[in-house]
């Protein structure tokens, strides 16, 4: 099957009443859990792919793994989507390399680490969309910033600055009805990175009622959640029994991310989650079987971990099962469907 435009995803989910997650790949073993897992619950799929994991595989390899799975798997619904592009020509590379979906995250100059003023943010997200929208390809925009630092995008931000740049709701329908983007990522107090909170997240700390005041404003826009992991002690403590460490450290909870998503949320990115698995069924294997020297006897445990993890989220979130709801568009029928 070809691959579906992002945006057809999310407006089915926002008809269905759920949300679906976004998980990221570096790798041939990431994206086949992810696929793998969305035949497993028959859910659609969104693979996402950041700046770093394309640096990391050559640009073309993955991509080309990417595509290569969505002829494998032609009943699922996959849109592949840009994860924080940092300028108008990464997006541009992404389209011209197939991507379905790409977001253009202006929130931050293109550094990745210093966070833009709300004219310039408006600006570089017009541009994108201006580029995307006239090939059926869906952007999604940024507002406000996130914490923590991950594959060079995140502006650093900790504690209180973090509180400092949490999304305006005002702004928020603003910068929507100036740029047209068909989702918006927004910043409600979550950080990329393992080390996302130092105590069980409160009201305080995980501004759910941000998310719902946005949602009144934009009852028709999308709305993602990005550092979404829940870094759940399962995950931290296989790694902690085997070797590793990793300091005391909390996720977004999964009950959390369920309140978001009756509150407007259709995209919940998840990647440290993944990462944690993975890291943990390898140190597993090479603690208790130190002979072991075959890549794929730890590889294969990796991605069987990953795969365990996108299956639990695709069923919490509410995707498993809705593959088979509707017919795919293309990305011509998604032009001519919303006049872009």
């Amino acid at each position: 099957m070809p691959l579906v435009p992002m945006r057809q995803i999310l407006d089915e989910a926002a008809k269905g009443g759920y949300g679906v997650g976004a998980f990221n790949a570096n790798n041939m073993e990431q994206a086949q859990a992810i696929f793998r897992a969305g035949a497993e619950t028959e859910s659609p799929v969104i693979i996402q792919v950041s700046r770093g994991a394309l640096k990391y595989s050559d640009m073309d390899l993955l991509v080309v793994i990417l595509q290569q799975l969505t002829r494998m798997y032609p009943r699922l619904k996959a849109a592949i989507h840009l994860d924080h592009g940092n300028s108008v020509e990464t997006c541009r590379k992404a389209i011209e390399l197939g991507f379905s979906s790409v977001m253009m995250d202006g929130s931050l100059a293109e550094d990745g680490k210093t966070i833009n003023a709300y004219v310039k943010n408006v600006e570089v997200t017009l541009l994108v969309v201006e580029l995307a929208h006239p090939l059926g390809v869906t952007v999604e925009g940024e507002l406000g910033a996130l914490g923590g630092l991950e594959d060079g995008h995140g502006a650093g931000l900790s504690g209180d600055e973090v509180r400092k740049h949490l999304t305006d709701p005002n702004q928020a329908k603003v910068f929507v009805d100036a740029t047209g983007v068909d989702c918006l990522a927004v910043a409600i107090g979550t950080s990329h990175g393992a080390y996302k909170f130092t105590r069980p997240p409160t009201g305080a700390v995980l501004r759910m009622d941000v998310i719902k005041a946005i949602h009144q404003q934009l009852p028709d826009c999308h709305l993602v959640m990005h550092g979404s992991s829940e870094v759940s002690e399962g995950l931290l403590d296989v790694i902690r029994m085997y070797g590793g460490y990793i300091k005391p450290t909390y996720g977004v909870p999964v009950r959390e991310v369920q309140e978001g998503v009756r509150s407007g949320v259709r995209k919940i990115n998840v990647d440290t989650d993944s990462r944690l698995a993975m890291t943990g069924a390898v140190r597993k294997i090479f603690a208790c079987e130190p002979t072991k020297f075959d890549m794929r006897e730890w590889l294969g445990p990796a991605r069987d971990a990953m795969q365990a993890v996108v299956k639990s989220r695709m069923i919490s979130f509410g995707s498993a099962g809705h593959n088979n709801d509707y017919e795919p568009m293309t990305l011509d029928d998604m032009k001519k469907a919303y006049g872009y």
